[in-house]
């Protein structure tokens, strides 16, 4: 919701204070000169090269600005609030060292919806997501591009306008601000509750298809799913149950058993189900911890380096959750050629009545069938994967932002194949003349399909109804999320 720009953020007194000690900790290295990387040291590779103290503030400016090296197309806002908000909950700590100054400043800029422009390639996962956030330090810091108030301008003048000012980097805070994977968690976060909303979104998809073919439901009796054990399978199980409940469509096939892609619905979603549950067990340790480096101990005197900004975890959690999801999009698409060929559903060929002078949906299934294909590419998994910079001092990367990355556009891609068989169940159930019939669950939502997607008579263009169905189905799932 943060991210989404629904609600504030407050910083409480007792993490102000843990992040008091921790600057003040940092004034003392440094007025005590020891040897602390990134603070009296140069960075990577050059951590062996000294920094005197009275360059300590340039030398976490330069870093910012140096580090601020991506290119390429913008990220959303979305995924860049979220990961200022992650990124403000590590600081919040007490390990990094960055002053109570900078810390609420980065959330003044969050509440005053203050949005670093980042561009989408510069991270290897690996040393944190080092190009992606030294853009949003670079914000603070009044410089690089923002946008604000619904207009792209330089950060400067977006400060001024909201009456803020600029930081001034002290010791360390450039290092605790760009050193840590909240933009690849970011990405991990927004997957999984989109993941979740998608299976709802399918299932409800499936539950009007299962009604326009009139299947049987026997497939759905939790004695066969409390048989197996698996949660997730016994949820999609239940789900399924409950947007068929009270359906007068039902049961009027006379097969004896339904095909895998409708029978197989609650192990296949019960699959992803479980897969999220996982990642999100990973995703929420990793949203409450500390990932820069080096990590400051006050109460015991250490300053210890290590490697909690390499997220690996994430990375492999980012592409669990593609795959996973990906069979969901496949056992829909079979469902619609059950929907569109007449052998199977009974109805009209591509489910237009003038078949030959029309098409009808006939390619509305293409689309599908391209967009999985595309999915099945993305899901070659990024963290096997590696690179080696720095002149061999940062020798391994886990490549979580491209997994965040592939994850999200796979996900995206996933709401149409949605929208596609919700389109085309809404128009089999019209042409098998079971529109009354519809459980309460399923009515609703084929009732908003059909108040902006009228029953399709002659050709026309199927695109902008897959458009609008998508939205459809974002909108029903955004607000049973909620």
């Amino acid at each position: 919701d943060v991210a989404d720009g629904l609600f504030k953020v407050s910083v409480s007194p007792l993490a102000l204070k843990r992040v008091s000690e921790a600057h003040s900790y940092v004034q003392k290295l440094i007025e005590e000169e020891r040897v602390v990387y990134g603070v009296t040291t140069g960075f990577g590779s050059l951590s062996s090269k000294m920094v005197s103290k009275n360059d300590a503030e340039k030398l976490q400016r330069n870093l910012v600005r140096s580090h601020s090296a991506g290119v390429g197309e913008r990220l959303p806002e979305r995924l860049v609030r979220a990961a200022m908000l992650l990124r403000l909950n590590t600081l919040l700590k007490g390990h990094s060292g960055a002053s109570p100054e900078t810390v609420s400043l980065l959330a003044e800029v969050l509440n005053r919806n203050i949005v670093p422009v980042v561009p989408e390639h510069g991270s290897l996962g690996a040393s944190g997501d080092l190009a992606p956030l030294a853009q949003v330090a670079l914000c603070l810091m009044g410089e690089g591009v923002v946008t604000h108030r619904g207009q792209e301008k330089s950060a400067s003048q977006a400060f001024a306008e909201e009456r803020l000012k600029p930081i001034t980097l002290g010791a360390k805070e450039g290092l605790a601000l760009i050193n840590g994977t909240q933009m690849t968690t970011a990405g991990a976060c927004i997957g999984i509750v989109e993941a979740r909303r998608l299976i709802e979104s399918f299932e409800l998809a499936s539950a009007l298809t299962i009604q326009a073919l009139g299947s049987r439901t026997d497939f759905l009796d939790e004695r066969i799913h409390l048989a197996r054990g698996i949660e997730g399978q016994t949820l999609s199980a239940r789900s399924l149950r409950e947007k068929l409940s009270a359906s007068e469509c039902t049961n009027r096939s006379n097969r004896v058993q339904e095909a895998y892609s409708i029978r197989c619905i609650p192990q296949v979603h019960g699959a992803a189900r479980e897969a999220i549950s996982f990642s999100e067990k990973i995703v929420t340790a990793e949203v409450n911890a500390a990932t820069d480096n080096p990590l400051l101990f006050p109460a015991d005197d250490a300053v210890l380096s290590g490697g909690n900004f390499h997220a690996q975890p994430i990375a492999m959690v980012l592409d669990l959750l593609l795959i996973a999801t990906l069979p969901i999009g496949n056992l829909s698409e079979r469902r619609v050629e059950r929907l569109l060929n007449p052998t199977f559903s009974g109805l009209p060929p591509f489910l237009t009545n003038k078949s030959g002078l029309n098409s009808g949906y006939m390619v509305s299934q293409y689309t599908a069938a391209s967009i999985l294909a595309e999915n099945r590419v993305l899901a070659h998994p990024a963290s096997v994967d590696t690179a080696s910079v720095s002149a061999g001092q940062e020798d391994h990367a886990s490549m979580g932002f491209t997994a965040a990355k592939k994850l999200l556009r796979a996900i995206d891609n996933l709401w149409y194949v949605a929208a596609v068989e919700a389109l085309c169940a809404s128009q089999a159930v019209d042409l098998a003349g079971v529109a009354d019939g519809l459980s309460p669950a399923t009515r609703e939502a084929y009732k908003q399909i059909r108040s902006r997607v009228p029953t399709l008579i002659e050709d026309e263009p199927i695109g902008p109804q897959i458009e609008e169905v998508k939205q459809i189905l974002r909108s029903i799932a955004t607000t049973r999320g909620r």
